[in-house]
């Protein structure tokens, strides 16, 4: 392949746009969910897609990426995650576009209800998520892969679950995450034994009368130092 001097293509018509679209997740204290929206220009109006925009000329990508957040849901300093770049020359029927993909973490507690319905937005289950415009299932898909890659050495439950929380609420989001099952009484040793969370003497009487404990991650928890460890086995 012949290379072309980079001096020499400065001045090319060639139009290519830059778009930044966010995968965002939350969990209700049952299952991890999606916040989808509906697509409010043609084409394909109407559907359900990630939110996302075009590329400000004045905005770095991370910082597009941060506004696109902060108007759809209200919300700053949300984790936030770059997950692949997308540049099929066919992806987008209308002009050639090329789209960074992130993926976020949130608490839905936290999320302005007004942005979201400015969007026309929907919180959806990972596992009953609609027919996606364009690429935004793959962009899905990878998102998923990615963040189970990142729970199983990260305690990144603290982004998606509220302060205080019950270790029942804590396995019910590892087990969304994963899709899989575990006994919970080898889960809860095994989540004591990292050393992460600190018991308090609040208690969570929704589901009895005697209620459960509740707990909060401490502040010093990180990440597992060797990666062939794992915080959660799944």
């Amino acid at each position: 392949m012949k290379l072309i001097d980079p001096a020499l293509t400065y001045n090319s018509s060639q139009k290519i746009l830059v778009a930044v679209d966010c995968t965002i997740f939350g969990f209700d204290s049952k299952n991890l969910k999606l916040l989808l929206f509906r697509r409010k220009v043609e084409p394909l109006k109407g559907r359900w897609s990630l939110i996302g925009a075009f590329l400000q000329n004045d905005l770095s990508i991370i910082d597009g990426a941060k506004s696109i957040l902060f108007e759809s849901t209200g919300l700053k300093d949300i984790y936030l995650e770059q997950l692949k770049t997308y540049g099929a020359v066919d992806r987008d029927p209308v002009e050639r576009v090329i789209s960074v993909g992130y993926y976020s973490l949130i608490r839905i507690d936290d999320i302005d209800i007004l942005s979201v319905e400015d969007y026309d937005a929907k919180w959806f289950n990972i596992d009953d998520i609609p027919e996606l415009i364009l690429d935004h299932g793959t962009m899905v898909s990878d998102a998923i892969a990615a963040l189970r890659i990142r729970a199983r050495h990260e305690p990144i439950g603290f982004n998606l679950l509220p302060d205080y929380f019950t270790l029942p609420q804590l396995q019910a989001l590892y087990e969304s995450i994963f899709q899989s099952k575990r006994d919970s009484r080898n889960f809860r040793k095994k989540v004591l034994s990292l050393n992460m969370l600190e018991k308090t003497d609040k208690k969570d009487k929704s589901q009895s009368k005697k209620g459960a404990f509740l707990y909060k991650f401490k502040k010093n928890a990180k990440l597992v130092k060797d990666r062939r460890d794992f915080l959660f086995d799944f």
